[in-house]
């Protein structure tokens, strides 16, 4: 899986290298009494910044749950249930985004200026944002860990066909993949191409099959059993 390329890059010599730096002794650094594993650190840090006051761990813990429990993918995957059962939504929701998605609720900051690109057997859609990690936060919670990486940003524009390759998407020849650079100004979200075998689903159960990697591109919907 891709999610491997991007830990390797992370950290390390290697990465050092890649990036046209020499690797250093770590005692040069004061950080280096930091732990080297990157979730230790952000512990460690959230420990120092609470002795001092400035965040609230209480506070902190309910924004992360919102986000990844109440908020996570579910939203997004609503809208493509709905989209994959509505016609006139659809229609709609391809046509100017932003206020289908408010009067669902689904609006507010890193969910500005959205637009739902389609998937279709003549073309595959696929997320990146080359920049930095410009992501729509209300529609899908927190940005993975390889969405932000480098190698994705970077490969999933130059190669994008390995990258689905190494998320185990494997397309057609004949159909086109088109990369959809997210910015400040505009962010998207992929409308996967319903599954066979769905007919007669209520939207619950279509959102069930809905996965967050499909609304960004890298993935497909699953497949009923």
């Amino acid at each position: 899986m891709i999610v491997c390329i991007m830990k390797r890059d992370w950290t390390g010599p290697h990465a050092a290298a890649q990036h046209g730096r020499m690797p250093h002794d770590h005692h040069d650094h004061p950080h280096a009494l930091l732990p080297p594993d990157p979730a230790l650190r952000v512990k460690a840090l959230e420990t120092i910044l609470t002795q001092k006051g400035l965040i609230d761990p209480a506070a902190l813990e309910e924004i992360i749950d919102t986000y990844q429990n109440k908020i996570g993918p579910q939203n997004g995957a609503r809208v493509v249930a709905r989209a994959w059962s509505d016609p006139e939504f659809r229609a709609a929701l391809l046509a100017d985004a932003d206020p289908v998605l408010a009067d669902l609720g689904y609006y507010g900051r890193q969910g500005e200026h959205m637009v739902v690109v389609e998937n279709t057997p003549q073309q595959h859609n696929m997320v990146v944002c080359t920049l930095c990690s410009c992501y729509p936060w209300p529609l899908l919670g927190i940005p993975p860990g390889w969405y932000k990486s480098d190698a994705y940003r970077a490969r999933a524009v130059r190669e994008p066909r390995k990258v689905l390759a190494e998320f185990g998407v494997t397309l057609p020849p004949e159909a086109a993949v088109r990369v959809w650079d997210s910015t400040a100004e505009v962010r998207y979200l992929v409308l996967p191409m319903r599954p066979e075998g769905t007919g007669g689903m209520s939207e619950e159960e279509l959102a069930a099959l809905v996965t967050r990697d499909s609304m960004i591109g890298t993935g497909l919907a699953k497949v009923p059993s």
